[in-house]
């Protein structure tokens, strides 16, 4: 059901996706609209659907991966330190390891994405075109490029994506109108469908996960775009982590850091909300504790 969901949200939100790696990759200085129009006027509508396969690809299984081993890093830690509630240095702990862990699993079709986007990606020859040539041009390891700036990144950026989400939902439940939501939960019990048994209310769970998206995808973005360059770089022209965040800034400035970043708020914000949406259902749906 999430990786479902996920292809259905990617594949919707995926001309943001786009106009985002326009503005990291070809250093495009157009606003938003002007270059929408310069992708419908040179490409169609097809243009913004550009790598949407292998964004698939990977975030179906980076989401499933990451939900799942973030329960079961939440439990690990709770019988650990003998807690009987997850408490927040525990939820960030076990945020940052579950992102770790997809990461680590799911960015070889990350670079992939980038090299295909990226100009003259048309040429590769689609997925499988794309990583013989990575492979044989630059290595098996290339298919990593951007591994450090990724774990530095997600480590926080998933802290904060499942430690905003749960200290919203802790400070609600803990509430005057919260406590009265789970006592009204716990009285009628079965008897409520699906949606009613959700703790937070449909809309609160919604309006939760796309603040705990955003939140996310703002305080760590930066890593993002040098990521996003570490891809571009050839085997000759290759520089570290550090060297080039550096070059990004005195190329750019400050603001080169967060090119692109309001496209992909506006996919985060829907995208984290319906995640953290269906999550929290078919865990009710399964019976998953």
């Amino acid at each position: 059901m999430t990786c479902s969901l996920s292809t259905c949200l990617r594949t919707f939100v995926a001309p943001l996706e786009r106009l985002k790696l326009e503005y990291i990759v070809r250093g495009e200085q157009r606003n938003l609209f002007d270059l929408i129009k310069m992708i419908a006027a040179s490409q169609g509508l097809k243009g913004f659907w550009k790598g949407n396969l292998i964004n698939i690809l990977r975030t179906a299984p980076f989401k499933a991966i990451n939900f799942c081993v973030y329960d079961t890093y939440t439990k690990q830690l709770c019988k650990l330190t003998g807690n009987k509630e997850t408490q927040n240095f525990e939820r960030f702990i076990a945020g940052a390891a579950a992102g770790i862990t997809a990461t680590i699993l799911c960015i070889p079709l990350d670079t992939i994405r980038t090299k295909i986007v990226a100009p003259g990606g048309e040429a590769l020859g689609g997925i499988m075109g794309a990583f013989r040539h990575v492979i044989q041009t630059e290595g098996f390891l290339s298919l990593y490029k951007g591994l450090v700036p990724s774990i530095i990144s997600i480590a926080p950026s998933a802290a904060v994506f499942y430690g905003v989400y749960d200290i919203l939902k802790s400070t609600y439940l803990h509430s005057a109108d919260g406590k009265k939501r789970l006592q009204y939960k716990n009285q009628w019990g079965e008897e409520l469908n699906a949606l009613g048994q959700l703790e937070l209310g449909p809309l609160r769970t919604l309006l939760f996960g796309a603040i705990s998206g955003a939140c996310a995808e703002a305080a760590t973005y930066p890593f993002e775009v040098t990521k996003r360059q570490l891809q571009m770089q050839s085997q000759a022209n290759k520089l570290s982590a550090f060297a080039t965040f550096v070059g990004i800034v005195e190329q750019g400035g400050l603001p080169a850091l967060y090119a692109g970043l309001l496209p992909s708020l506006l996919q985060v914000l829907p995208s984290a909300a319906i995640s953290y949406f269906v999550y929290e259902f078919m865990k009710i749906v399964l019976k998953v504790e």
